[in-house]
């Protein structure tokens, strides 16, 4: 099997949305409806403003992702890995720049909520958002793990560069197959079957 070393790794982090689930979020139409400028992603948009100017803005930006959430559908294969991980015993964690509400909305509308203990779920309220690893290194030391024995897994730059910067091996998904960001990827992938073929 092609993905076995990667398989036989203790601790997986993962991105939620677009990685575990089918990715629906539009950020430029997100963007659009808050008033946001293009180019800076939303969070880093947000954190320019005055928190009198942003509160508003959060508040709207919670509320469309709260939607989205409760559209949520499993990625192809999602199921399958993290049954396959739990029967090995390894960790599983999430960190998304989503809030902590909409990681169990989503998950539960996903049917993925019976796998993850409530503690691995970070969101951007309990670390810093990534590209920073700070939300991987606060899971390896829940797990006291070693980052040579982890995995970070994603469909965006931000992922990748938060696994590369906590020590993991990077697992790239894009569904579409163009891998933009493949140079900061130790393994790419169209949809996460791929790992089982």
């Amino acid at each position: 099997m092609q993905h076995q070393e990667l398989l036989s790794r203790k601790h997986w982090v993962f991105d939620m949305d677009g990685t575990l689930t089918i990715a629906q979020h539009d950020f430029d139409a997100i963007r659009d409806e808050l008033g946001l400028p293009e180019g800076l992603p939303i969070l880093e948009s947000l954190d320019l403003l005055s928190e009198e100017e942003s509160a508003p803005i959060h508040q709207r930006l919670n509320e469309i992702e709260l939607e989205i959430a409760a559209e949520s559908k499993a990625a192809e294969g999602a199921h399958q890995l993290l049954e396959t991980l739990l029967d090995k015993d390894a960790n599983i964690g999430i960190l998304t720049r989503n809030n902590k509400i909409n990681i169990s909305v989503t998950l539960k509308a996903a049917g993925l909520d019976g796998y993850f203990s409530s503690e691995n779920l970070l969101s951007r309220d309990c670390a810093v958002p990534k590209p920073a690893p700070d939300g991987i290194l606060q899971l390896f030391k829940q797990w006291q793990a070693k980052s040579d024995n982890a995995v970070m897994v994603g469909d965006h730059l931000h992922d990748l560069l938060s696994g590369q910067a906590a020590g993991a091996k990077t697992l790239y998904i894009d569904p579409s197959g163009e891998f933009v960001y493949k140079k900061n990827a130790d393994v790419f992938i169209h949809q996460l079957t791929e790992l089982f073929n």
